[in-house]
């Protein structure tokens, strides 16, 4: 099960990307479940995402919006499909990869 966490309070318009997001999950093969949370201590950069799975790393993604929505998906196909969860090569994920925050060690 890969974990999606999006925060809550970085905008008015949250709901808007939580809905587009699980949507997007819901057409995956493989598990995958979104939560909100209040705050990821991301203000700089909101609206952020958090990707994370048992004994993978952990990825924090920021300025999250729905047309990001196709990269988020290449991402998790590809993050599913890592033994570790690293990616040798993040051109796949297009504007996706140049939102990247934080890469966490499993």
């Amino acid at each position: 099960m890969i974990r999606v966490t999006l925060c809550g309070s970085c905008s008015a318009d949250q709901s808007a990307l939580a809905e587009g997001i699980s949507a997007g999950l819901a057409t995956l093969p493989f598990p995958a479940q979104l939560s909100l949370t209040d705050c990821m201590s991301g203000c700089a950069r909101p609206s952020t995402l958090a990707f994370r799975a048992t004994a993978k790393m952990a990825y924090l993604f920021g300025e999250i919006t729905l047309q990001d929505l196709p990269d988020i998906l290449t991402f998790l196909r590809l993050y599913h499909d890592s033994a570790y969860g690293t990616l040798a090569d993040a051109r796949p994920l297009g504007a996706l990869r140049l939102k990247a925050i934080a890469r966490i060690p499993a």
